[in-house]
């Protein structure tokens, strides 16, 4: 299986094309989003793929900042591109900018163990109570874990535990936005868009590389 594999400490960049010609269809898991219409769009979402060590993703950035990071296997991820587009007023193009060279930089860190907190720009459309569901997402310091409880009590909205668990299915920035942290009340792995073994994954990276306080025991959930 994918996760018995050793994974490597970094990754790199598959390819990094202008947007034409198209990419081989082979390098995406369908069709990118576009119409005749798209193409005279005011604004661009410029996407790219990564290979990580847990395998390949895709990043998508404005001008303004990255708006998506997802593993390919997401079902909503199609869905979710072209809810962007058509958010941003955007037409999609297959082309590296200043922000998603920045995130491939500190995901490599990232995965080689060097990087905590991540500095890159994020747009992240949706709901005043999603924003606020992402926040404190961006709050669980990394090697720690929350329960969908905790998450609630931290947005003094105790009773919301579903509507909190379906928030964090909603974000669109997997690892940044580390919805990978928050797991169930009795300790056990709940559910993950990129997939049980991935979760499990990232969170023994971060416990391996976590710095405890003088005389503190490590103990991942």
């Amino acid at each position: 299986m994918p996760h018995s594999q050793p994974a490597p400490s970094q990754f790199e960049l598959r390819f990094d094309r202008p947007a034409e010609p198209a990419s081989p269809a082979s390098d995406w898991p369908w069709p990118l989003p576009g119409t005749a219409a798209a193409d005279h769009a005011p604004h661009v979402l410029e996407l790219i793929r990564l290979e990580t060590p847990l395998g390949p993703m895709m990043a998508g950035a404005t001008a303004e900042g990255v708006c998506l990071l997802e593993f390919f296997e997401r079902r909503e991820l199609q869905t979710e591109l072209q809810d962007l587009a058509q958010r941003f007023n955007a037409r999609v193009v297959e082309r590296d900018n200043a922000h998603l060279r920045q995130l491939r930089a500190q995901l490599t860190e990232y995965f080689a163990g060097a990087r905590q907190e991540f500095s890159v720009p994020l747009i992240t459309p949706g709901s005043a109570f999603q924003q606020q569901v992402w926040q404190v997402l961006r709050q669980i310091p990394y090697g720690h874990t929350r329960s969908y409880g905790q998450q609630a009590l931290a947005l003094k909205k105790p009773e919301a535990v579903r509507a909190v668990a379906a928030a964090n299915g909603q974000n669109r920035i997997a690892i940044v936005i580390p919805c990978h942290r928050v797991i169930g009340a009795d300790g056990k792995l709940t559910g993950y868009a990129g997939g049980l073994w991935r979760k499990q994954r990232l969170l023994e990276l971060e416990q391996r590389h976590r710095q405890p306080t003088p005389g503190q025991q490590i103990a991942l959930f």
